[in-house]
């Protein structure tokens, strides 16, 4: 299948026409009488799902059947009002478009969803983490995926491409494991991150745990294809339409055109704003993951994020028994923390950031302070500082912005990095 794409200029988006277009051009005709499953992101995504989604309904009319799977990984399923609003649905959209359309949440963790492709044996891990494999990888890994795939002839993956802070840029097959996976590939996948750092994973194409993702798919034999797009804020800015290697490789040199922000110097303070499609850490700590390579040893960012009062819907036990902690910290203390689920620690060392171990102290390079509705107490039992969002003046912020100071109004999607280390 041959990528087709449509690129806005600079400052420029994407018209809907354009995007009918290229779908268009890609898609109709070619899955007559097929049974379509698309995957598509959560409301912690920014992508014009609603029309989008109408538009596919629209290109694919002579598909036998055209459903939706929320690509969720472990976030918790959307209740049927956030489903009608991530899609847009009101009772005439449903009747005019919906007709032979179902909408799933993805549940990863209930055996009886899911199925097995086979596993990824020791050998398969350790040559796919390389210098980075560690003894507390999995010694293997069973690829489960959620049974609803296999009822399907077509798999048609949509979604957006960004940097990320696990796999490099998300988007892709990413939405196959782990967005539709069960808990073996999500530990997996997210520990091999861990060890590779956010510093030295985040918008960089070719990564360990891309190359994971990759190895688990080749084990499903149902047909894929993808739609990916770029966004910049809420604007469309390219969207690629092939198969799930092409047309993500094709998205993901565009969005390391679009998604990136490169600063002279470090900065010492960032506050960087989680806006409310975040409403939870375990999603606001994008907020740190995309600044963090921007900020001078020493600095802090603080996750300015007032409308939060949770710390994980799903994790949040486990999280408050372990904390926000360097990757070196639970690697000298692993009889302690090993019976935790490695997505769990991995999301812990990304919020913390890197740092060192030196005498068996902890010493994180970058300083994380939340100003949130989570109480002082709860941060410092997380092992992060705290702020009273109502005391923080972001007019107060702006103009120290010459002074080492930087203002993220809506944090979590574009990454900052210094320009010394575009060499990445």
């Amino acid at each position: 299948m041959t990528t087709k794409q449509r690129i806005a200029k600079p400052g420029e988006q994407i018209s809907d026409d354009q995007v009918n277009q290229v779908l268009q051009e890609s898609l109709a005709g070619y899955l007559n009488g097929k049974k379509v499953l698309v995957l598509v992101p959560d409301h912690t995504r920014t992508l014009p799902l609603p029309k989008l989604a109408i538009m596919l309904i629209e290109t694919l009319r002579s598909a036998k059947i055209v459903d939706f799977m929320i690509a969720l990984g472990t976030h918790p399923p959307l209740s049927e009002q956030a489903i009608n609003q991530l899609f847009g649905l009101n009772q005439e959209i449903k009747e005019h478009y919906y007709t032979k359309s179902r909408i799933f949440n993805h549940v990863w963790d209930d055996p009886r969803e899911l199925i097995s492709l086979g596993e990824l044996s020791s050998d398969d891990i350790q040559n796919i983490a390389g210098d980075l494999w560690h003894p507390s990888l999995p010694e293997k890994v069973d690829i489960r995926i959620n049974r609803v795939v296999m009822d399907y002839d077509h798999v048609l993956i949509l979604g957006p491409v960004f940097p990320h802070e696990v796999v490099g840029f998300s988007g892709g097959e990413k939405y196959l494991f782990p967005g539709i996976s069960g808990p073996d590939m999500i530990n997996a996948t997210h520990w091999l991150g861990a060890l590779a750092g956010v510093v030295g994973t985040i918008g960089i194409k070719d990564t360990p745990v891309r190359r994971m993702i990759h190895a688990a798919a080749s084990h499903l034999h149902v047909a894929t294809s993808l739609v990916a797009c770029v966004m910049q804020g809420h604007e469309l800015q390219g969207v690629f339409v092939g198969d799930t290697q092409s047309a993500w490789q094709a998205a993901t040199d565009l969005s390391a055109e679009r998604n990136i922000t490169w600063l002279e110097r470090p900065v010492r303070k960032v506050l960087s704003c989680a806006p409310a499609m975040y409403d939870e850490l375990w999603t606001a700590a994008k907020a740190m993951y995309k600044l963090e390579p921007a900020v001078e040893t020493g600095g802090e960012v603080i996750i300015y994020a007032p409308h939060l009062d949770v710390v994980s819907h799903v994790h949040g036990k486990y999280i408050y028994e372990v904390g926000y902690h360097t990757l070196g910290y639970f690697l000298q203390n692993w009889e302690r923390y090993k019976h935790i689920p490695l997505g769990v620690l991995a999301h812990s060392t990304h919020v913390r950031g890197s740092g060192v171990m030196e005498n068996g102290v902890e010493k994180p390079n970058v300083r994380v302070t939340l100003a949130s509705k989570l109480p002082a107490e709860d941060c410092a039992r997380l092992n992060l500082g705290y702020m009273d969002p109502a005391k923080i003046d972001i007019h107060d912020f702006e103009e120290r912005m010459d002074k080492g100071v930087l203002v993220v109004p809506r944090a979590g999607e574009m990454l900052y990095r210094v320009k010394q280390d575009s060499k990445n």
